[in-house]
């Protein structure tokens, strides 16, 4: 019988190993080495999940907060040292890698076809999806329609679940007022104040989301204060328009909805002749 070192696991062939390797869309250039573990080549080594790391999404609260997710992404990606920090270019490229490795190279989407009652299923193919991120050039600056441009500070994983916990949490408040049997003038005293708090965290949100602002005339402005002065007293044309243009460039390196052609039957039912079906991240949906 083979005599295995004292100190060595003789499991230890059957502990998981990398099963592909990514490269971020942003090429990591957001990210000191207390965020992310840099190599040679910018590619990082994908794990499949352990049974801890399954049992992690079944976890309501921690689904909600988004620790799960950080816990399966230092799991799986170990060059990840803090996942709190992706930035959102990179987040979808990390989830699909994982689901990938994890449980192949498709995954079954059932979509509702436009104009009828019916439920579709699709097979999508994960690795086409990374290769279209992958092909995206990511940019973090954008030019307003009067001649401001923006340099833009990508929001980080931690920024964009702490303002859908804050968006859920007014949301639920909203719904307890509707149903509530307080007066109309309480009820819409209470409204307002809701209101204002969503207003001052997308406010935040947009400040947070901008680094830089150029003027026309060459000068660039980077203080915070002033920044904030501007987001407050800005034409509301102009931060409609900044507002538009932070929307397009953070779903960079996010999932595109897929298009599909209907069927014959499906069009006689009232169905377009093509339509897009979107991919969603419901973590407990997209990893079981």
């Amino acid at each position: 019988m083979e005599k295995t070192p004292q100190n060595t696991n003789p499991l230890s062939r059957y502990f998981r190993q990398p099963q592909l390797y990514i490269s971020l869309p942003s090429a990591g250039r957001f990210y000191d080495d207390t965020v992310i573990t840099k190599t040679a080549n910018g590619e990082h080594a994908v794990l499949p999940m352990t049974s801890m790391d399954e049992m992690a999404f079944k976890i309501p609260d921690a689904l909600m907060s988004g620790q799960s997710s950080v816990d399966v992404i230092r799991s799986c990606v170990p060059d990840i040292k803090d996942p709190w920090k992706l930035v959102n270019y990179d987040l979808d490229t990390v989830l699909i890698a994982i689901r990938i490795a994890s449980y192949g190279e498709t995954l079954d989407v059932t979509a509702g076809v436009p104009g009828t009652n019916e439920q579709a299923s699709h097979s999508v193919s994960l690795p086409q999806m990374l290769d279209q991120i992958r092909r995206h050039v990511i940019t973090n600056e954008c030019v307003l329609t009067d001649g401001l441009k923006i340099k833009v500070k990508p929001l980080t994983y931690k920024q964009v679940t702490e303002a859908q916990l804050k968006t859920f949490e007014q949301q639920r408040i909203y719904s307890q007022i509707n149903q509530s049997d307080m007066s109309a003038e309480e009820k819409t005293k209470r409204f307002s104040d809701s209101f204002k708090q969503l207003n001052m965290l997308n406010t935040n949100l947009l400040i947070s989301n901008i680094d830089e602002i150029t003027l026309p005339s060459g000068e660039a402005v980077s203080n915070a204060d002033h920044i904030k002065d501007f987001i407050a007293n800005a034409d509301a044309k102009i931060i409609k328009d900044l507002e538009n243009k932070l929307i397009d460039i953070r779903q960079q390196g996010s999932i595109k909805p897929f298009r599909v052609d209907a069927t014959e039957e499906q069009i006689k039912e009232g169905a377009p002749t093509s339509y897009e079906v979107p991919i969603t991240f419901d973590n407990a949906n997209f990893f079981v």
